[in-house]
């Protein structure tokens, strides 16, 4: 049973594609430095020749994904879409499954393939949903921003 957001469908509005691409540079800066640190430990390990083995390359691959699958299934942000208040959500507003989030991150990666028609569909299609939106069945809304009684009660 998928879990709901406590924020309905309607309280959010569909997220700009430009905010997804800003959202999705900082992320993709946060998984630079992790394969970095990765990295620069499997040089280490191997005498401080370059790491090439498709075991070190899928290693890279798993651990990317356990980053996105780790945010979007816990609370459907990373820390990119915390940033520009993004979410990614079902279109129901609840949370992903780990089957969603796999294919997410897969199609995701096809999408960048062909010159990134994949997410460049995001500015034609009217719903504005890239390949992976589409293919995992999710959306990426933009929440609003708190009021001045939530801040002030965090506060």
């Amino acid at each position: 049973m998928q879990r709901r957001f406590p924020e309905t469908f309607d309280q959010v509005k569909t997220a700009s594609p430009f905010k997804r691409l800003g959202a999705l540079l900082y992320d993709f800066m946060i998984v630079v430095a992790l394969w970095m640190i990765i990295g620069f430990v499997a040089v280490a390990i191997n005498h401080g020749q370059a790491q090439t083995s498709p075991l070190f390359h899928s290693l890279l691959f798993i651990i990317t994904f356990c980053f996105f699958a780790f945010f979007w299934t816990r609370n459907g942000q990373t820390l990119g879409m915390l940033a520009w208040r993004l979410r990614v959500q079902t279109p129901e507003g609840e949370h992903l499954t780990l089957t969603q989030a796999l294919i997410r991150f897969i199609v995701a990666g096809i999408s960048i393939a062909p010159a990134g028609l994949g997410y460049l569909w995001m500015f034609f299609n009217k719903e504005k949903m890239a390949w992976h939106d589409l293919a995992s069945k999710t959306c990426v809304v933009e929440l609003p921003k708190p009021s001045k009684k939530t801040k002030a009660k965090k506060a």
